[in-house]
């Protein structure tokens, strides 16, 4: 199964192929050493359902549960969307997808270093653990009511994005700021073509 870094900055990989990034919730690389981490309890309970897919059981109860899981894991990283049914369906279709379960098991057990990625992107990988910096025109933003990546002010990872660079915070957005945020995220994405 695939696997790369979730929300790799082709803006770094391959800067001649990327004008400007916007990145949601901040400088997102998947770095496994640090993923060993422990966190603070309050940070580890948001993220519950990675530990719960780690287990078979787990597995079997995404399988059994899929659009419940979804729907529960929504609200609970994005506690004051308010979604109707229509807007849920829409994307809980994907959720039938025959290899749903294994890409969703396998992306959380390989974030815990539980399974292993795929041999072709581990110099990537590599390269990619040691937070490179993104030099082409960057807006990270982040949600001011995210269940599980509470906003920060961008300062944290601000020397990560070495072009022009901004910080947003998104005013009632969760953790799923395109959908959530369509306007905000869409003004970010032609603010930073302009840069």
């Amino acid at each position: 199964m695939p696997q790369l870094s979730e929300s790799v900055p082709w803006s770094w990989a391959w800067p001649e192929r990327c004008k400007a990034i916007v990145s949601a919730n901040g400088y997102i690389i998947n770095n496994l050493e640090f993923n060993k981490r422990p966190l603070p309890p309050n940070a580890e309970h948001a993220w519950w359902y990675q530990f719960y897919f780690a287990t078979e059981r787990g597995k079997a109860g995404l399988e059994a549960n899929r659009r419940d899981f979804a729907k529960v894991i929504w609200k609970e990283n994005s506690p004051k969307w308010n979604f109707d049914d229509a807007t849920f369906d829409r994307t809980a279709a994907s959720f039938d997808n025959p290899d749903y379960v294994a890409i969703v098991i396998h992306n959380y057990r390989w974030r815990l270093s539980l399974a292993g990625g795929e041999p072709q992107y581990d110099s990537l990988e590599t390269r990619l653990a040691t937070g490179p910096a993104i030099t082409v025109p960057a807006i990270t933003i982040d949600g001011d009511s995210n269940g599980v990546a509470p906003a920060t002010d961008g300062s944290a990872y601000a020397k990560r994005f070495t072009g022009k660079y901004a910080h947003r915070i998104v005013k009632g957005a969760g953790h799923n700021l395109p959908q959530e945020a369509p306007k905000a995220f869409a003004d970010a994405v032609i603010e930073v073509a302009r840069y």
